[in-house]
């Protein structure tokens, strides 16, 4: 067998696959790493074998690393936004304790669902860029708008609310509720998390007169 045959059979290529899907395969294939490896990791090469291609492949479709991280953060900051406003009432909920209480649950649903797109929004992957960073921080402070609006419309349940700050407990909960159950789901059990939540809105339910 000659050389050039042999290099030749050793090359790999990978299979032809319409761009829009290739592009998707890539991001997967990138946010493997980042989760597992951290974002430092993340490079073309890596991406590239963990996607099972080569590297002209990966700059076909994104033209470089940077792109695709762009696009990799719009992906997942589009994914976890549309989770939580899917969690948002079209109306002003009759009870806002239930309303949190739900919320809560579905968050953690979501979260179970998809944990490599919730581990670098929670902060769990190592290493996190300003641009990252920053990106989290404007998806935290729209999120924070949503349920202002969502504590205001409820008002009368809770007369002494400041909405504002219940917003950022609200978020900071269902962050660390996030972070307790992708580390140690046998341990933080979404039953014992919820159990706790109603307890503590419970006990800060203004007492009757």
């Amino acid at each position: 067998m000659s050389q050039v045959t042999s290099r030749k059979e050793k090359r790999r290529y990978a299979p032809r696959m319409p761009i829009a899907e290739r592009r998707e395969a890539l991001l997967d294939a990138a946010l493997t790493v980042l989760v597992r490896d951290g974002y430092d990791k993340v490079t073309v090469d890596a991406i590239a074998r963990e996607a099972g291609v080569t590297r002209p492949v990966v700059y076909d479709a994104y033209g470089g690393l940077e792109p695709l991280l762009h696009a990799l953060l719009d992906r997942s900051q589009q994914r976890a936004l549309d989770s939580v406003l899917q969690l948002m009432p079209t109306e002003p909920p009759a009870d806002v304790d239930q309303w949190i209480r739900e919320g809560s649950a579905g968050l953690i649903d979501a979260i179970e669902a998809s944990p490599e797109v919730w581990r670098p929004i929670l902060g769990l992957t190592r290493d996190a860029p300003e641009m990252v960073r920053s990106r989290i921080e404007a998806t935290k402070d729209l999120i924070h708008s949503y349920i202002v609006d969502v504590v205001q419309s409820t008002q009368p349940s809770r007369s002494t609310m400041d909405a504002d700050v219940m917003a950022h407990l609200i978020i900071a909960t269902g962050e660390h509720f996030g972070r307790l159950v992708l580390d140690s789901p046998e341990v933080y059990t979404k039953e014992r998390l919820l159990a706790s939540l109603s307890d503590l809105l419970g006990a800060l339910r203004p007492r009757a007169t």
